[in-house]
């Protein structure tokens, strides 16, 4: 099994699959949390906050960083996944209320996004005023 492992790992740490083929990546629909699960506990066990920049996916594991792009208006944000999905919720991703007013659309309740999984390194490497201003 772990031969198997190295095989399927060794194009990746030789260079030879893209980068931007080792990215995880969707692209499905948003939504955000009602105000009504503003503090309650999530799967993470950590207590839910609608002006966080948090998120619900169904399979990324928890502690999970990613991007999450509007594809109407190309804005994004970066989030953490702490919570998981209904089950029959054929979304990509829930977000707060934060992170969709930043991504401009709270006022349609739904938008089509693009999830990207990123690495502490990406959200390090991002100067302060893009993490706080998000040119569109």
């Amino acid at each position: 099994m772990l031969k198997y492992a190295l095989l399927m790992l060794l194009p990746v740490m030789a260079g030879i699959v893209p980068a931007a083929a080792q990215v995880k990546t969707g692209v499905g629909t948003a939504s955000y949390y009602a105000q009504k699960f503003h503090g309650r506990k999530t799967a993470s066990g950590e207590i839910f906050d609608n002006n966080g920049m948090t998120a619900a996916h169904n399979s990324l594991p928890l502690g999970t960083l990613i991007k999450v792009t509007n594809l109407r208006n190309n804005r994004w944000v970066v989030v953490r996944v702490t919570d998981r999905l209904h089950a029959a919720n054929r979304r990509i991703v829930d977000l707060t209320q934060a992170a969709a007013k930043k991504l401009g659309f709270i006022h349609w309740g739904l938008t089509k996004v693009k999830v990207e999984v990123v690495t502490k390194e990406f959200v390090n490497s991002l100067p302060i005023l893009d993490m706080a201003m998000n040119p569109s």
